[in-house]
């Protein structure tokens, strides 16, 4: 059993897999996921953006975010809410990079690991090309 502060009060709670909240701030949490699914769950507002849902029910996008990357909001019941990608910003339906993003990690690690090669070969090379001279002058 481990017990830790509450990140948005402060105040001491024993954590859970489940929860990272005390019971008062998660029951609050809970309240404000439930006044986004009621505005979204209304079919004239299930194409509202993320702005708009954060104008129309006052709840942070901060936590909406976090609605859906808990799997508590499901994106794909509502095709105008996204995440932002965490490197650039732009909204993403899944995962945690934009495309472009993941494309241009996926290249800097193949150069990365293609340049870390090389230097293995440098240094093996390197061993291969030590001579050593017999010293026969001694006096």
């Amino acid at each position: 059993m481990e017990i830790f502060n509450c990140p948005n009060c402060n105040s001491l709670f024993v954590m859970t897999k489940f929860r990272d909240l005390c019971d008062a701030c998660y029951k609050e949490e809970e309240a404000q996921y439930d006044k986004v699914y009621a505005y979204i769950r209304k079919k004239i507002n299930r194409t509202a953006s993320m702005m708009q849902v954060v104008k129309e029910t006052g709840v942070e996008e901060t936590l909406i975010i976090k609605f859906v990357k808990t799997g508590k909001l499901r994106i794909s019941q509502f095709p105008n809410l996204g995440i932002p990608c965490e490197k650039c910003g732009t909204h993403i339906k899944i995962g945690r990079l934009c495309g472009k993003c993941s494309d241009a990690l996926v290249t800097d690690l193949q150069a990365f690991e293609s340049e870390e090669r090389r230097q293995t070969e440098i240094q093996g090379n390197d061993k291969k090309n030590t001579y050593y001279m017999k010293d026969d002058q001694k006096g």
